[in-house]
């Protein structure tokens, strides 16, 4: 089996949490170098990580330009009309809010604004329930079949379609 050049060693890289002194030499290196091929940033800083571990902690919480601190009313209201329009998007939601992290944004929405608005939505009743005695069942229709094929007035297979099933179709 021939090497893999593109992937880290598992067995050989850092892969616990990050310290103050591997955060600065990273951003040392990228002060150098800038933010770009990762693979060789983590080689040059000397640190025993991967390329998309540097790039993730870079991006994540090392940016000079990161907006730390709690989402406001109005981001978050923003981040509420952006997915209805976007989906699950984060990137394109981050775009959006100078400063805030798709990831910053994507934990925020699963872990506080996903269950605000569920608590929020007010449960819809289906017009497809109706009261108790007025819904045939399948058996009632059933047996009016049978009848009117003993009395020679069966329905046609396209009429009687309509009349079989418990879901309130009638």
């Amino acid at each position: 089996m021939a090497p893999m050049r593109g992937r880290c060693n598992k067995k050989e890289a850092n892969r616990g949490a990050w310290t103050a002194e591997e955060d600065q030499k990273l951003a040392q290196v990228i002060e150098i170098h800038g933010p770009k091929r990762w693979r060789s940033v983590a080689a040059k800083a000397g640190l025993n990580r991967c390329g998309k571990s540097c790039r993730l902690r870079w991006m994540n919480h090392l940016r000079p330009n990161i907006k730390r601190g709690n989402i406001s009313d109005q981001e978050e209201d923003l981040i509420v009309r952006l997915h209805k329009l976007l989906g699950n998007r984060w990137s394109l939601i981050a775009g959006r809010l100078p400063g805030r992290t798709d990831n910053e944004i994507k934990n925020y929405w699963n872990s506080h604004l996903s269950k605000k608005i569920k608590q929020n939505e007010e449960p819809v009743r289906s017009s497809r329930w109706q009261e108790p005695g007025t819904v045939k069942t399948k058996v009632q229709d059933m047996d009016s079949v049978a009848k009117r094929s003993e009395e020679g007035t069966s329905k046609t297979l396209e009429d009687s379609k309509y009349s079989f099933g418990g879901d309130g179709i009638l």
